[in-house]
């Protein structure tokens, strides 16, 4: 469970491995210039190395920004495969699963369907 402190509004997630070197100015610049999107916008933005054992999280609070960094020991992070761009969006449940590592890819729910019923 995330604290409120770090509830975003919107979670996304992206899709390429990013250089975890990089700490808030060239993720933001990354948000910015690749995404399109405006970094202090209360989403959260999550970014995964090439070897998938380590995230970081980027989020703007009130006055500036929070990185949140997780390495696994033994493990990996199974990021999800059902991208249509580079970035995806994640409910706040499934940013929870994530973190605790769970595989996304075998808990999407079924697809909403519309039916009428013909008498």
């Amino acid at each position: 469970m995330m604290p409120e402190r770090w509830r975003p509004q919107r979670v996304f997630i992206y899709w390429h491995p990013v250089d975890m070197r990089k700490q808030i100015d060239g993720l933001a610049a990354l948000i910015a210039t690749e995404l399109g999107r405006n970094p202090a916008d209360r989403s959260m933005y999550v970014f995964c190395n090439r070897g998938r054992d380590k995230l970081k999280l980027l989020i703007w609070h009130l006055n500036g920004y929070w990185l949140l960094y997780k390495r696994v020991e033994k493990q990996r992070f199974q990021w999800p495969d059902w991208f249509d761009s580079d970035t995806l969006t994640l409910t706040h449940e499934q940013l929870d699963y994530l973190l605790d590592g769970y595989n996304l890819n075998g808990m999407r729910a079924h697809k909403a369907l519309s039916f009428t019923h013909n008498l």
